[in-house]
């Protein structure tokens, strides 16, 4: 059922990013995302940055419904329908978060929760892009990749994590970002034989499983995911290299 919501905080994270609280507290596990109704816009699929009290979701401006979302002021209203989908599960003593660009968003309260020893490996194209860098260096160790160089490793987040999985040991991975790095992800934990979890996005409609826009080899990503373990990845040939547009088409990402 839809909620209808004020938003109550934004905070301008980068030039093209915001966080937009809103007023209804949502029992939510990390890696669950929420359905955001944009008045007289469209409907998108968002990832919960923030969960509790305060709820929160952080937003890269980068089409239309995006768009108008940024255009929004503290006060406004927004219909909220979720939490939906599988989180992550959290295990092991010492886990490798590996996030890339507004991938590090569900990963936020999912670093925030586990209580062993973490390490974030942190990618962006350039510095300005950087997301809650500072929160993360206050509960975690940071690693930072840019792929102009302009801060940290210069390169892309999959080289720096390789370097950082060459000095230590993990029983866990957990990565979200562009579907391309996160296959790299997969490829790079299987090799070093270590389990992984990433949550994917796809083109939603729905956000409950009726519609099959979101589905990757016969999974719906909104009721079966958005958090995919690595043994079931690893039977997804459409994994990193397909997805469905608007209209349904299989099309190479």
């Amino acid at each position: 059922m839809m909620q209808v919501c004020t938003i109550t905080r934004i905070v301008d994270e980068t030039d093209v990013h915001k966080t937009f609280f809103f007023d209804v507290p949502m029992k939510a596990t990390p890696g669950q995302f929420v359905m955001v109704w944009i008045p007289g816009v469209d409907e998108v699929p968002m990832s919960l940055s923030y969960i509790g009290e305060e709820t929160g979701i952080t937003v890269e401006r980068i089409g239309e419904a995006t768009e108008a979302l940024h255009k929004m002021k503290e006060g406004d209203k927004i219909g909220v329908r979720g939490p939906y989908g599988n989180g992550f599960k959290i295990s092991g003593k010492k886990a490798l978060f590996v996030a890339g660009g507004t991938g590090i968003a569900p990963l936020l309260p999912l670093i925030k929760t586990y209580g062993g020893e973490k390490h974030v490996v942190l990618g962006a194209r350039t510095q300005k892009l950087l997301l809650f860098r500072e929160e993360l260096e206050a509960i975690a160790a940071l690693h930072i990749s840019t792929d102009d160089g302009s801060l940290g490793y210069g390169g892309f987040a999959t080289e720096l994590t390789a370097r950082v999985m060459e000095k230590e040991s993990f029983d866990m991975v957990y990565t979200c970002g562009p579907e391309i790095m996160m296959r790299k992800m997969l490829e790079l934990c299987t090799e070093k034989g270590v389990p992984m979890q990433a949550s994917l996005e796809r083109y939603m409609k729905c956000g409950v499983g009726i519609c099959d826009s979101c589905s990757i080899n016969g999974y719906r990503v909104c009721k079966d995911g958005p958090v995919f373990d690595s043994n079931l990845l690893a039977t997804m040939d459409e994994f990193g290299r397909w997805k469905r547009n608007e209209a349904g088409r299989k099309v190479r990402i």
